[in-house]
């Protein structure tokens, strides 16, 4: 299995070998760790240049908009153009439930890193919350992306999924499929063909059942494999052998 979303630099619990021993005991090969703002772009590249199956993204998340900068912007160039490690953009998007950065500076950050991930021929990984007619308004201004991307931590509506999916990207599933109240979620896994689906823990957050509570980690992705194979009425491993070709076809893994 890959875990295709998580934040390494965020767990606490256990060391980073202790963590990707878990991973691995628990049938978990690859990670990819997930920049999210100007101070973990270094860290996410720094510990996927220290193992050789952890792979990072380098990106500025919608809370981070108002700290993208000229600098920043040459900092994600120069670590994508300069590591294989790298192998998409984000975490980028819009966030409008918090609004730690303003609307229109989201938007307009989130335009000017859609533009990066076309010059620099990367996927994306996006990040919508609150937000979906906006991101709809704003993707559908760069559906030239040569392998467009995820919507991440899938949980919008049903009409955003609609339009992922007839654009190219994938959906990415994360704990929150095994929480009660998502019924939601699950009809998008059910209107997900496999072959569009990402698996992922956005480990620390969003544990799931049964070890909610704790910190998350990637050794507890195949609770999120069971339950897509349980809402999908196929063999787990047709789950595991099919998600794990979708981020080695999305992010370029074999390559990397």
């Amino acid at each position: 299995m890959i875990d295709s979303h998580l934040h390494l630099d965020y767990l606490k619990e256990k060391s980073l070998d202790e963590i990707i021993q878990d991973s691995k005991d628990h049938g978990v090969d690859k990670l990819i760790t997930i920049s999210v703002d100007p101070e973990n772009l270094q860290r996410a590249l720094y510990i996927s240049n220290q193992y050789e199956d952890i792979f990072c993204t380098q990106g500025i998340h919608p809370h981070d908009a108002k700290s993208y900068t000229p600098e920043v912007e040459k900092k994600i160039i120069e670590n994508t153009k300069n590591n294989k490690k790298v192998v998409a953009v984000g975490e980028i998007g819009l966030d409008f439930h918090y609004n730690h950065s303003t609307p229109e500076i989201q938007k307009k950050v989130f335009h000017r890193q859609l533009e990066l991930a076309t010059e620099l021929k990367k996927p994306i990984v996006v990040h919508t919350r609150e937000a979906e007619e906006e991101t709809i308004k704003v993707l559908s201004q760069h559906l030239d992306l040569e392998k467009k991307g995820v919507i991440h931590s899938f949980s919008s509506k049903l009409n955003v999924a609609d339009f992922a999916l007839k654009n190219g990207f994938y959906l990415g599933f994360n704990g929150m499929i095994t929480f009660k109240s998502a019924q939601m979620i699950r009809e998008a896994v059910a209107m997900t063909p496999i072959e569009k689906i990402l698996l992922e823990t956005d480990a620390p957050f969003l544990t799931p059942a049964p070890h909610r509570g704790k910190e998350n980690a990637p050794k507890y992705l195949r609770f999120i494999a069971e339950k897509v194979a349980e809402i999908k009425d196929i063999h787990v491993d047709e789950v595991i052998e099919i998600t794990t070709q979708n981020v080695n076809k999305l992010f370029s893994l074999n390559l990397a």
